[in-house]
């Protein structure tokens, strides 16, 4: 499963490109979410007063307990701030940063999300 926020659209665009199961986390409803399964969560880069709904989301039940790691994308003429949303989340919850991408990704990127997902699918069936 993937679970991932979009403000204006690219990062629904990037997941629903790979085909695999997705939750959107949206403001309406981040507090009600409760993942009893491994996921992997894609996460944009936006100022935190936007993305608060992912860390509130991990938080929530202990949800990070069952994150396999983060996606971060953004845009690359940030500099420093590229996919910083990813990053901060990856260091507070202490979670492994797997990928980032700029805007809707490309088609590498989307293989690299598949290919994690099948990865996690697999260690899971073990």
């Amino acid at each position: 499963m993937i679970y991932y926020q979009s403000i204006i659209g690219n990062t629904r665009e990037f997941v629903l490109k790979t085909g695999i199961d997705h939750c959107e986390i949206t403001p309406e409803n981040y507090d009600f979410i409760e993942v009893d399964e491994a996921f992997i969560l894609v996460a944009p880069t936006y100022a935190s007063e936007t993305t608060y709904i992912m860390s509130e989301f991990l938080s929530s039940y202990q949800n990070y307990r069952y994150c396999q790691g983060i996606f971060g994308g953004g845009n690359r003429n940030f500099m420093d701030l590229f996919c910083y949303t990813a990053k901060n989340l990856a260091k507070d919850f202490a979670l492994p940063l797997l990928h980032l991408f700029e805007f809707q990704g490309n088609s590498h990127d989307v293989n690299q999300l598949i290919k994690e997902h099948e990865n996690l699918c697999q260690n899971l069936s073990k």
